[in-house]
């Protein structure tokens, strides 16, 4: 895995690639704001962006929207302070594939980081409550009913299945464990349900299936 950082603070920045380098993780690149990650992300081209939110002349948000828009194969994990709802919502609506909050303990952190190469979302249990929350407001459509353009009936019975555990919160093994099938089988589907809904990642599916009531959040 290649990695790209982006973040402001220089000390940070040290400790984490040499942190990353001990795990025997190449970081190919370092960049203090997100006009520079743009640029690098351009001639470096890593498979995952560790993106700080709060950067001098490009934010972090806005340097992932950029970046996805020109580079969508290009993975974009925030890695802040932050915990604001407002900045988890914008994050996972840019395209970033998680949202980590740099109080994580490094086992955590490298548990998560792992499963991003593996089309996971890298987000914390919390996190990932607080998104299925914001999406699960209600809308203009009434409860239970999806758009014609938003027909459930593209997805097959077992792609629906999937697509509930992976809302509920579970790993790609954990799902295979339930459904009794591989986790091959698992990312298959995943990939077909991504093609289907024309989305790009494991955190937009779980905003899209909750806001149009695709499958219902159990969890609450």
């Amino acid at each position: 895995m290649k990695i790209l950082l982006a973040d402001d603070h220089a000390l940070f920045k040290e400790g984490l690639r040499n942190l990353l380098t001990a795990r025997g993780i190449e970081v190919v690149g370092m960049a203090q704001d997100g006009l520079e990650a743009l640029a690098q992300s351009r001639t470096l081209h890593p498979d995952v962006v560790l993106m700080d939110i709060q950067m001098p002349h490009c934010n972090g948000l806005e340097a992932t929207r950029l970046i996805k828009t020109e580079m969508p194969e290009i993975k974009i994990v925030m890695l802040t302070t932050s915990a604001n709802d407002e900045d988890l919502f914008e994050a996972i609506k840019s395209g970033a594939s998680g949202y980590l909050l740099k109080s994580l303990d490094a086992e955590k952190f490298f548990e998560l980081l792992a499963g991003v190469s593996q089309g996971e979302a890298a987000i914390s249990p919390d996190m990932a409550t607080r998104i299925l929350k914001e999406f699960a407001q209600p809308t203009q459509k009434a409860k239970g009913t999806v758009a014609a353009d938003d027909d459930p009936d593209r997805l097959t019975e077992r792609q629906t299945e999937v697509l509930q555990r992976v809302v509920q919160g579970l790993s790609y093994k954990e799902i295979a464990a339930s459904l009794f099938i591989t986790e091959r089988t698992v990312k298959y589907h995943m990939q077909e349900i991504l093609q289907k809904l024309h989305l790009q990642n494991r955190s937009q599916v779980i905003a899209y299936a909750v806001r149009t009531g695709l499958v219902s959040n159990k969890n609450d």
